[in-house]
């Protein structure tokens, strides 16, 4: 079995604001040296933490937000790289992956990039708590193609981009007063994304979000009833059954989960436990590349579009015992036909009671029948 990390060189600067920027190369001695020509005031940050006090959940106000890019021409893409006459956020002239502190980050790395925050105001009723939204918000670019997506890279270079998702999950986790990171991407305007160039995000929460925290208390009541993990237990019953599997690797499953959400909604998990990006071998690393592109490129076959899709990684919260969470990879649409979309309306937005039209049974078939020559076909 391969244990080894693939050779990524990366080399580190500086932005004219101060925010950090990694570029991720296959290639040793590739020059990264040219400067942020650009002259930006410092991030000025306006982010608070309030926790809800009738869920105890934590909810992020980033009023500054409101400012961000939004659907700039592909001439004015700041992800694309630089040129001669235009200073873009990636310095370099050509690059394979970057990852840099966000511009517009929902959180402060540090308490001196807030601006004035109420972080507890004495006239305020003891069960309205606040406190500074520390955090780190990191954009990911994927490559430097602006009409590109994940589904048309090719497998190196999705390789070297699980690299740096790795390499920042790592980096982050380590950051002093971070409980959770969140490696996730959001594609197509219909989901809300504001920029199309090929990006991803990398949230280094200060507190365990909702859902992962909710499912970090349903592994461990099963494990406390029944000596196992429930990840291990699920992947197993989802590969026994077989219904709803889209594909699978030696080291992978692929399935739409029994009781899917979203119209069209796979998780890949790995058949061996792990609980984080890191943990996972040479040959798990490979694998999950090659299925991940296979199940976004089967998206985009069922309806010939480009699907709009939310994807991200679960693992374990910082600090929580590795046998409790089970790593796993989920990737979702809110379109449920060629010309319809689902929105989130009175159950699923006011309840969060989701409603889903259809089967999960029935999109895992459709799933596999879209692109029938792909490897992991079943």
């Amino acid at each position: 079995m391969s244990t080894g990390r693939p050779r990524v060189h990366t080399t580190s600067i500086r932005l004219s604001d101060g925010r950090e920027l990694t570029y991720f190369d296959r290639a040793p001695g590739t020059d990264r040296s040219r400067e942020d020509p650009r002259q930006l005031d410092p991030t000025h940050t306006m982010s608070e933490l309030r926790r809800d006090p009738l869920t105890d959940e934590w909810v992020t106000i980033a009023s500054h937000r409101q400012s961000r890019t939004y659907l700039p021409s592909h001439d004015e893409c700041p992800l694309c790289p630089s040129t001669p006459t235009r200073a873009t956020e990636i310095p370099a002239f050509d690059y394979e992956v970057v990852v840099f502190e966000n511009r517009f980050p929902s959180f402060a790395r540090d308490a001196t990039a807030l601006g004035e925050v109420a972080s507890g105001d004495p006239d305020l009723p003891a069960a309205f708590v606040a406190r500074p939204g520390l955090g780190r918000c990191e954009v990911v670019c994927f490559t430097s193609e602006h009409d590109s997506s994940f589904a048309q890279l090719a497998p190196a270079q999705v390789v070297t981009v699980l690299e740096a998702w790795t390499q920042r999950t790592e980096a982050l986790a380590a950051l002093p007063g971070v409980a959770y990171v969140f490696v996730f991407e959001n594609r197509g305007i219909e989901i809300g994304v504001t920029l199309a160039h090929p990006h991803g995000q990398i949230y280094a929460y200060s507190f365990v979000p909702p859902r992962a925290g909710r499912m970090l208390e349903v592994a461990k009541r099963h494990r406390r009833a029944t000596g196992s993990c429930l990840g291990c237990d699920v992947v197993a019953d989802e590969a026994a059954d077989g219904h709803r599997l889209v594909g699978r690797t030696a080291h992978w499953v692929a399935y739409v989960p029994f009781a899917a959400r979203w119209p069209f909604e796979v998780h890949l998990s790995p058949t061996r436990h792990t609980s984080t990006l890191v943990d996972l071998d040479g040959e798990e690393r490979e694998e999950l590349c090659g299925l991940y592109l296979d199940v976004l490129r089967r998206l985009d076959a069922l309806f010939g579009v480009r699907m709009p899709y939310i994807a991200g990684f679960h693992q374990a919260p910082v600090g929580a015992a590795a046998e409790d969470f089970h790593l796993a990879m989920e990737v979702f649409s809110v379109r449920r036909a060629a010309d319809k979309l689902k929105f989130l309306a009175g159950s699923e937005s006011g309840q969060g009671a989701f409603i889903n039209d259809i089967a999960p049974e029935q999109a895992a078939e459709m799933l596999r029948a879209s692109a029938p020559g792909l490897s992991t076909l079943l």
